[in-house]
């Protein structure tokens, strides 16, 4: 069979050497190495500054905040100020009929005038019976002078004194009267001193200077403060003064602290970045679907008037820093290359072969001679931040570590699969 292969090539050179070249293409595509459908991103350690942050939600608050009521029921008649009115302390904002308050105050008035009357009506009483107190006294020492010489009998003697007795009880009865008297007007005057009182708040005034943030009322309502003060305005006392009530979660809590460094935007405002300061962390606990938070109260400038009260603040605090150090992607601290490309320390073989996971210290991986043989390397770290991680020890600056893992698939390949997990799991 041999012997009429050689000579059928012989005969067919050109059949020979197709079919020579079709064999080793088939041998080379079956033994040829399949490249492979990813690579390894890496970004370089640096040195630099490391910032750890917590993040949080919160409201801009005006710094003090003055809910203005009515201490009297009836209805508003003059309304003076509007939304965004900057009023100065004193000034009028608004007025409750007062129809009602005047009349308890003339009411109050002719009360007293009465009492008064009725006070000098007891001391001419009081008089009256001083005057007729002395002349009993007097008429009871003419009978008494009188029945010691025998000229008055006994019975005589009894009449004058008890006539003395009745005039010095008449005096204290008018004495008391006048007390009654005077308590009267007292009371009286105590009753148009609240008539007043209320007949001056009748007029509604700002408490302080600044600006209305809310107004509850309009002329013809009507306000009842039987039980309760009504609120009829809300004054921002000094708007250059704001304040963000941030609420963190009580994971981050113990990380601040007064006096911390905040950065925060708004909506309104995407672009610009306000700074300001940690002033209070308020103990109360706040507990929302089993969720605990804690207040956080940021003083903040609002100088330009760019931020009103209300809006939503998206809150850094900078709980700590590191300035000028030896630092790495925090995300190459969790990546892990895949199982087939990354080295096995004995700890790790030790801990599989009896079935135990091993206590693995931090480490990165490093770009390898061979790129899809990556270096591991334990460091020590400092400071974690959300961007970078302090490295104390085990890197320098300047080395590659990885970060992730890119997908070289065809774009409609990759499509209808997931790209590889950047973090794959140990």
């Amino acid at each position: 069979m041999l012997t009429t292969f050689i000579s059928w090539t012989k005969r067919h050179p050109i059949w020979s050497v197709l079919i020579a070249l079709l064999l080793l293409f088939v041998v080379y595509r079956t033994v040829r190495p399949t490249p492979p459908d990813y690579a390894y991103i890496s970004e370089a350690v640096t040195r630099g500054d490391v910032i750890r942050k917590v993040s949080a939600s919160g409201k801009v608050r005006a710094l003090n905040t003055i809910k203005v009521g009515a201490e009297v029921s009836g209805q508003i008649t003059k309304v003076y100020v509007d939304f965004n009115s900057r009023v100065r302390k004193g000034q009028i904002l608004a007025e409750i009929d007062p129809t009602r308050v005047r009349a308890r105050v003339e009411q109050s008035e002719a009360q007293v005038a009465v009492a008064r009357a009725n006070l000098q009506q007891t001391a001419a009483n009081v008089a009256r019976a001083r005057a007729d107190l002395e002349i009993q006294e007097r008429d009871f020492d003419r009978q008494k002078a009188l029945a010691e010489r025998g000229f008055v009998s006994k019975a005589g003697l009894d009449i004058a004194q008890s006539k003395l007795n009745s005039a010095r009880n008449a005096v204290q009865v008018a004495l008391a009267q006048t007390q009654s008297g005077g308590a009267q007007i007292r009371q009286g005057n105590a009753e148009l001193s609240s008539a007043t009182l209320d007949l001056n708040r009748t007029l509604i005034v700002a408490p302080a200077s600044g600006v209305i943030i809310n107004k509850l009322v309009e002329p013809g309502t009507t306000v009842a403060a039987s039980f309760q003060t009504p609120n009829l305005f809300e004054i921002a006392a000094d708007t250059t003064k704001m304040q963000v009530e941030a609420s963190v979660d009580e994971a981050d809590i113990g990380q601040i602290r007064a006096g911390q460094m905040v950065s925060f935007t708004v909506d309104s405002y995407p672009d610009d970045v306000f700074k300001a300061k940690v002033r209070q962390v308020r103990q109360a606990p706040v507990e929302a679907q089993n969720v605990v938070s804690y207040l956080v109260i940021i003083d903040v400038d609002n100088v330009n008037g760019k931020l009103l009260p209300g809006m939503t603040a998206n809150v850094e605090i900078i709980t700590d820093v590191r300035t000028n150090v030896t630092r790495v992607p925090s995300n190459a601290m969790r990546f892990r290359p895949r199982l087939a490309d990354r080295p096995t320390s004995a700890a790790e073989k030790a801990a599989a072969s009896t079935g135990k996971k091993a206590i693995v210290p931090p480490k990165v991986y490093l770009v390898g001679d061979d790129a899809y043989r990556p270096v591991r390397r334990v460091i020590r770290t400092g400071l974690q931040g959300e961007e970078y991680t302090e490295v104390i020890s085990g890197i320098k600056a300047g080395d590659k570590v990885l970060v992730r893992t890119k997908s070289l698939k065809p774009k409609k390949e990759s499509d209808e699969s997931a790209d590889e997990d950047d973090n794959a799991a140990n």
